[in-house]
């Protein structure tokens, strides 16, 4: 297994803190309550269209839900930079497996602009390519971004691993046949992946956990 294919938000980066502050201001713009960073948490994963749909009252169905996300877009995009950084062990990670010659990507429903602008801040030297959300590809866990990624590393997916933390992560691993690493320090629980899936030998507590794993998936082909 030579090809791996990750996440983003919770997987790579800590991107809670700044996703909670652009929605609260976007909140606080028209008025709406505020969310604490542990709300925003479960709100996370699936985009921000969902995002600001879960966080906004009466979410779509709001009049004022295309200008708050519109606010939150643009506040994002100044201020995403603000308070994100890899988690601890992310870089050493990518160090060893660009060394081992692995294939790295990223795929996001973070919207795309973003996804590129922190992932060639943090990543340039390791990815090859960074895919988020866009008007021409269908979110996760639609397999479109996956299969996207896997052809510009033209790769065709037997020799690729998928990596992330949340169900929406699990589905898209799915849902593209590759076999999915659940991590448990992003935004959602051991218990939490569990539940949506996760196969406990198929679970990591810390980045570098990921080499042996690979290596014992390799010796199993």
């Amino acid at each position: 297994m030579d090809t791996i294919i990750f996440d983003l938000d919770g997987t790579l980066l800590n991107t809670l803190e700044d996703l909670t502050d652009s929605v609260n201001y976007a909140m606080e713009k028209f008025g709406f309550p505020v969310h604490t960073i542990e709300e925003i948490r479960s709100f996370v994963g699936n985009g921000a269209p969902k995002l600001i749909e879960r966080s906004i009252p009466q979410g779509t169905e709001n009049p004022s839900y295309e200008a708050v996300l519109a606010a939150f877009k643009e506040h994002y995009a100044a201020h995403c930079e603000d308070k994100t950084k890899p988690y601890e062990g992310v870089m050493e990670l990518l160090a060893q497996l660009k060394e081992k010659g692995c294939r790295m990507a990223v795929v996001s429903n973070k919207f795309d602009g973003a996804v590129k602008r922190l992932c060639k801040k943090y990543f340039g030297s390791y990815l090859e390519t960074a895919i988020g959300e866009s008007a021409d590809v269908k979110r996760k866990p639609a397999p479109d971004t996956v299969y996207r990624a896997l052809h510009e590393l033209s790769c065709d997916g037997s020799r690729a691993v998928y990596v992330g933390d949340s169900e929406v992560d699990i589905q898209t691993a799915k849902n593209a046949s590759l076999p999915c690493i659940s991590v448990t320090w992003g935004f959602r629980t051991e218990e939490q992946l569990k539940a949506a899936g996760a196969e406990e030998k198929f679970m990591l507590s810390s980045p570098l956990g990921l080499l042996p794993l690979l290596a014992r998936l390799r010796e199993e082909e």
